[in-house]
């Protein structure tokens, strides 16, 4: 086959349209049994992990095996360990701040309001943005230079990701540090580590599919959509919003990169150098 063979892609988009919806569904259901709908960010990498499943099943004879496997283990890490961080992170914890907030405004019924526009736009969102993983499976060139520089930035993406959660966490852990800013380690080089390690592994995840130019063509929307929420969507731009309360937070800003890492900015005089 020297083709994606797009019949089937197209059968598997409709499938695996199917499997976001019944883990939004369901996840939705948990969070009414519980009264709070912050658990819809574990379902976030949940759905991912069965994109990659679902897809490496109904691909079988499709595409090149290497490729297959190669993303299929690449997205279930990744969207497992986002899954069990969250889900680790938000225990004990009532609403997330952001969605109360959203939820404050939801016009009519605060539950519909939040499975049109939390979970039902979160499918949306992982449908679209899994594409590399879903063109990746139906792409039979064999792995090339292009996957395993997807495969070196995915890890590093992975890596930068991990590494800032679990800072964050002992930080956090610290009653000493209550009401403080975490600023240091990956966090005094930007303030958003985890976003930017996210950004690297759809990045990466999209060279692992760049097998064809269709499929390039296909599935680059994805990082770009990725980037652009992490950067301007409701990642970056809403958590900094919540985090603008804290004293400290804006001499932080100006000191730290928002994105992109790079060494911390030393502090202006505040006043005439003798």
């Amino acid at each position: 086959m020297s083709a994606v063979d797009w019949p089937a892609l197209a059968l598997n988009a409709a499938v695996c349209a199917g499997a976001i919806l019944a883990v939004m569904l369901v996840t939705f259901a948990v969070a009414l049994r519980k009264g709070v709908h912050r658990i819809a960010d574990v379902a976030w990498g949940l759905a991912f992990t069965a994109i990659a499943a679902v897809t490496y099943v109904l691909s079988a004879g499709e595409g090149d095996p290497g490729r297959r496997t190669l993303v299929t283990v690449a997205t279930c890490l990744w969207g497992w360990r986002l899954a069990a961080h969250i889900a680790w992170r938000g225990r004990g914890h009532g609403e997330d701040a952001r969605y109360a907030r959203m939820l404050d405004k939801a016009p009519g019924s605060r539950n519909r309001y939040a499975l049109r526009v939390v979970y039902l736009l979160q499918g949306s969102l992982v449908w679209l943005i899994s594409l590399p993983v879903q063109a990746a499976q139906y792409t039979p060139a064999p792995l090339g230079p292009l996957a395993v520089a997807g495969a070196v930035l995915w890890a590093a993406g992975l890596t930068f990701e991990t590494v800032g959660d679990h800072q964050l966490a002992r930080f956090t852990a610290d009653p000493a540090n209550r009401g403080r800013i975490m600023d240091r380690g990956l966090w005094a080089w930007t303030r958003h580590p985890n976003y930017f390690g996210e950004a690297l592994v759809w990045w990466g995840l999209y060279l692992m599919a760049c097998g064809t130019w269709q499929s390039a063509a296909l599935a680059v929307i994805s990082p770009l959509t990725m980037t652009l929420l992490l950067t301007r969507g409701s990642g970056k731009r809403l958590l900094e919003e919540h985090m603008a309360q804290r004293p400290g937070y804006a001499a932080y800003q100006a000191r730290t990169s928002g994105f992109l890492p790079r060494p911390p900015r030393r502090p202006r005089p505040s006043g005439p150098v003798a």
